[in-house]
């Protein structure tokens, strides 16, 4: 087991913030975490996490994951004091960090998500895994599935997908998978690209539009100047920013601020 303690890092902020889809709560303060085909549990008591690993593939795996080098605190101290809209939403969740995920999944996790609720995107996901995934066993005992591979999806028919409950959203992956399995689509050439350029690329994919190709961005990529605008980011838009985000003044952390917003709009105002 590793313990740290970490300034602007919430578990389970980061569990609803919706850039993640295997990430759960086992109990209070406990979480379990797959991603990479690894799987960890994390316990949360006020700025100290434990995780239930070898301190070799925290720093190997799950420190790089949850982007825990980066000064998090920085960004929210350069929020405009004018803001009050914004400084009250990184106020509310600032323990969310963009986390470091895999390209392939996200392209195929934010496919499924489009017209879609996070209830539905998990389960749909964790159906794709326990039917196409490799199944483990954790060092504890527990079970869990791999995202499958490209390769995996490719030989399905298009509306395969639709008994793990994706819907016309099939195509969309099964689609996807087929241009990378045969080598239409590569991701390392996209991993190499320039946020624009990389979201050009994406755009290319079936099924993907301007939102889904940021999703993929920010949270597969880690390009943190993209900007995903869905129904709840456009209302708030509408609602504090009638002259547009200032996204100048953001420049090089926008997708922070963007999941300050989403988090907030999700669950400030319950």
């Amino acid at each position: 087991m590793v313990t740290k303690e970490t300034d602007n890092f919430n578990i389970e902020q980061i569990c609803i913030s919706g850039q993640c889809f295997r990430m759960e709560p086992i109990d209070g303060s406990t979480y379990s975490v797959v991603a990479g085909g690894r799987y960890v549990e994390i316990t949360q008591e006020g700025k100290s996490c434990t995780f239930r690993c070898a301190e070799e593939e925290y720093e190997s795996f799950w420190r790089h994951y949850f982007d825990l080098d980066e000064d998090y605190g920085a960004y929210i101290k350069n929020i405009d004091v004018k803001d009050d809209y914004l400084r009250s939403a990184a106020l509310l969740g600032s323990g969310i960090r963009i986390l470091r995920q895999d390209l392939w999944e996200m392209t195929a996790s934010f496919l499924i998500s489009q017209q879609n609720n996070i209830t539905r995107i998990r389960r749909c996901i964790s159906n794709i895994c326990e039917t196409y995934g490799e199944k483990r066993e954790s060092a504890s005992g527990r079970v869990y599935y791999t995202f499958p591979e490209p390769e995996a999806l490719a030989e399905l028919e298009e509306d395969a997908l639709k008994e793990c409950n994706l819907g016309y959203r099939s195509k969309y992956v099964v689609r996807t998978a087929r241009s990378i399995a045969y080598g239409d689509v590569n991701l390392d050439h996209i991993r190499s690209l320039s946020y624009p350029e990389a979201k050009a690329e994406l755009l290319k994919l079936y099924g993907v539009g301007d939102k889904v190709a940021d999703c993929i961005c920010l949270f597969g990529l880690h390009h943190l100047d993209a900007f995903p605008v869905d129904t709840h980011i456009s209302q708030a838009l509408k609602a504090h920013y009638r002259r547009g985000f200032p996204k100048r003044r953001y420049k090089g952390y926008r997708g922070v601020m963007q999941q300050y917003i989403f988090y907030y709009e999700l669950n400030g105002k319950r």
